[in-house]
């Protein structure tokens, strides 16, 4: 198997946030998926698994945070350009997100910030990685 990365996220409601997540064109994984877990693919090696509270708490080593009043996690995500940024950022609001803050508009990247359904902080963003470099915004390596 591939290496992927799963990004457990706990969920109050677990069909409202499969179907928050399937109408922004993320696919549900049936093989790996129940009545108190659901895995959606964002793309071939990212995907999020949807645990319902009591599910997430069995893997838990800490309390569960409310994502609703902390922030322990900024999940960012990047699209093709500032366009497609715009389009997921559109369709999530239509689905339930919120959107905290307005657009963050460096020229050389964009980003738009939605809270899903639960809360979970997503950053979505486009990003000109030679302008980036030129202007020594990104390390080197």
């Amino acid at each position: 198997m591939p290496q992927s990365i799963y990004v457990n996220l706990p969920v109050a409601d677990l069909d409202r946030s499969v179907a928050f997540y399937q109408s922004l064109g993320f696919q549900l994984e049936e093989a790996f998926t129940d009545e108190t877990a659901a895995c959606i693919t964002i793309c071939g090696a990212i995907r999020l698994m949807l645990l319902t509270h009591a599910r997430f708490d069995q893997f838990a080593t800490l309390p569960r945070a409310d994502p609703r009043t902390t922030t322990s996690v900024l999940l960012a995500l990047s699209r093709d350009s500032r366009d497609a940024v715009d389009d997921l950022l559109n369709a999530a609001l239509g689905a339930g997100a919120t959107e905290p803050k307005p657009a963050d508009d460096h020229g050389w990247m964009y980003l738009r910030t939605l809270h899903d359904p639960d809360g979970h902080v997503f950053e979505i963003f486009w990003m000109d990685a030679e302008a980036a470099s030129a202007a020594d915004k990104m390390p080197s390596g």
